[in-house]
């Protein structure tokens, strides 16, 4: 534990020398709020971190902090490989907003072998922020399998009508449909069928806005 409080100070002292305060202030403002925010990049968070070398307990002390650069960090640390479902809670706990969430499913979940158990788990929690990383992750997944996109457009659903209401229910909704759209593109991406399977799924949605909007968006991708 005295080495990992040691390498933690000297991560702190890297990421306060790149700190920039207009931009800590910019994220409070637009609800990015965390205990203590240097405004550092996130390519530069990145780049910090991956000089480091990973180590999963390590990473999982990191987590804990409240300290925006620290927590960031400590999801390029962590090991994919090492992550169990046990330890779901404690990183569940952590994605206090969309960018722990999206940065969350790049460094870690999106590469962790136990990915298709989260995506079970986490696509149809009432949390939006769990909802959009699982999408987000599953995204990044090798091939992700055609029947996911019912699962996606399910969580959009849900987000939108069931789980919220009110303003909390148009950003729950919001979330959902990024990470829909981009799990969905990565479905149809290579394969014609799954393509067709993608637009059935989106368009069990109707009319809603968030289908039009998703249906919109996968067009555009695939430029169709």
């Amino acid at each position: 534990m005295e080495n990992h409080t040691s390498r933690m100070v000297a991560l702190l002292a890297a990421m306060r020398r790149e700190r920039n305060g207009a931009v800590a202030d910019g994220m409070r403002w637009y609800g990015a709020d965390y205990g203590l925010n240097y405004g550092v990049s996130l390519p530069t968070v990145r780049a910090i971190a991956r000089a480091c070398e990973p180590d999963h307990a390590f990473a999982r002390m990191l987590y804990r902090q409240e300290v925006r650069e620290l927590r960031l960090a400590a999801l390029h640390l962590a090991s994919p490989s090492s992550l169990t479902i046990d330890e779901l809670p404690a990183w569940a706990a952590g994605i206090i907003n969309s960018e722990v969430a999206g940065e969350a499913a790049f460094a870690l979940l999106g590469r962790a072998p136990v990915l298709p158990l989260i995506f079970e788990r986490w696509c149809g929690s009432d949390e939006p922020l769990l909802v959009y990383a699982a999408l987000m992750a599953a995204a990044r997944w090798s091939g992700p399998p055609a029947e996911w996109a019912f699962r996606a457009v399910g969580a959009v659903r849900r987000m939108g009508g069931e789980v919220a209401a009110g303003r909390l229910a148009a950003w729950a909704e919001r979330l959902a449909v990024q990470g829909a759209t981009a799990l969905l593109a990565a479905i149809g991406e290579h394969d014609a069928a799954n393509r067709q399977a993608v637009f059935r799924a989106a368009d069990s949605l109707g009319d809603a806005p968030a289908a039009v909007t998703l249906r919109e968006e996968l067009a555009w991708r695939w430029e169709l």
